[in-house]
Formats: C-alpha cells, sequence, structure tokens
C-alpha cells in the first residue's frame, strides 16, 4: 500500500522595492540579507525589484507568499507591520512609488482567481530618496526583525 507523502506547500519569499531609491529598496535588500540565512528547502527568494505584471506567473506558481515592501504611511520610521490580506482592496493604499505596479499586480491576480494567501511585511519609511544606494540605519536596524517575523510565519505554517 503507497501511502501518499505530505504535501510541502511552495512558499515564496518576495521583496519589492526600488534599490535606487534608498529605503524605498528595502524589500530588496531584505531578499539579499535572508540569502545569508538559513531557509528551508521549499522556500524560494526573490528580487522582484519594482513590481509588474512579469511577476503575476508566481502568484500562480506559489501559496502562500510573503511579501516585503516599504510604505509610507506617517509611521515611525523603521516600523515593521504584518497584515493578512485577503483582497486586493485590503493591501495598504500608501505602498511606495511602485504603489500603481504592484496594486495592479494584485488586482490582477485577483480577477483571475490566482490570489494566493498573502502574508506582507511592511516597512515604515520616511520619504523617498533621491538616488541612493545604500539604506538608513533605522532600516537596516530592521533586516533580522523582518527575518524573524519570517520564521514565526513559517512555524505557523509549519514548515521548517
Amino acid at each position: 500500500m503507497n501511502i501518499p507523502e505530505k504535501s510541502v506547500p511552495k512558499i515564496l519569499i518576495l521583496g519589492i522595492g526600488n534599490v535606487l531609491l534608498g529605503d524605498e529598496g528595502v524589500g530588496v535588500h531584505a531578499i539579499k540579507f535572508l540569502e545569508s540565512k538559513k531557509i528551508p528547502a521549499n522556500v524560494v527568494l526573490l528580487d522582484g525589484g519594482t513590481g509588474g505584471f512579469h511577476l503575476l506567473k508566481f502568484m500562480e506558481e506559489y501559496n502562500p507568499i510573503i511579501l516585503i515592501d516599504a510604505t509610507l504611511d506617517n509611521e515611525e520610521e523603521g516600523t515593521l507591520r504584518l497584515r493578512e490580506p485577503k483582497f486586493a482592496s485590503d493591501f495598504p493604499k500608501a505602498l511606495s512609488s511602485h504603489d500603481i505596479g504592484l496594486k495592479d499586480l494584485i488586482e490582477t491576480a485577483s480577477l483571475l482567481g490566482h490570489l494566493p494567501k498573502v502574508y506582507l511585511i511592511t516597512v515604515s519609511i520616511k520619504a523617498l530618496d533621491d538616488i541612493k544606494l545604500e539604506l538608513t540605519e533605522k532600516i537596516k536596524e530592521q533586516m533580522e526583525p523582518i527575518y524573524k517575523m519570517i520564521v514565526d510565519i513559517l512555524i505557523q505554517l509549519q514548515v521548517t
């Protein structure tokens, strides 16, 4: 008798941001930071850049997705929030400079019936910088707490 193996979900950790605009690139910087950490084999790290429709295929392939992005929400710089939006309208309105592309992506995935379970980690930033490749110290200090949030999500999902 063949006993089916427990199905292990393919999980995507997707960092969004424009690294040319300083703290706005926090999602991409977080992916680079996570590359140095121990991540389960069924978890894929992806630098999503500034988002866009090319990411739609990942909405179809992975469930759940852990999304990391900057937000302009008037909170103290470096504030981390974890949201579990169920609909495109549940995503914060103040996602940073790529707001339209990411919102369009989420809306399209939802309309096509491909919106996976999403864990959205947002990092509050002060403002969009002029061309600047580095994160401010307050945002750099959030890399380890972001990692800990992801570990907690993976434990909740029973992925270790």
